[in-house]
């Protein structure tokens, strides 16, 4: 498995909380949630293809 990339994200506490139960009730957790999010968007955006993983999809400088 791919190391990750960790960073700090900062979210309006109104946004969390509908991020939290977003994720609840989908069984994921919040980070998970905002994992499933991006890459939907980068699939839907044309930049990564939609039947790869994220880490097949990118170049290296992008690791």
């Amino acid at each position: 498995m791919a190391k990750k990339k960790s960073f700090v994200l900062r979210l309006d506490p109104e946004i969390y909380k509908k991020l939290e139960k977003w994720a609840a009730d989908e069984f994921r957790s919040s980070n998970g949630q905002i994992e499933w999010i991006i890459d939907r968007a980068l699939k839907e955006s044309g930049r990564i293809k939609n039947d790869a993983p994220i880490s097949e999809d990118l170049d290296e400088d992008d690791k």
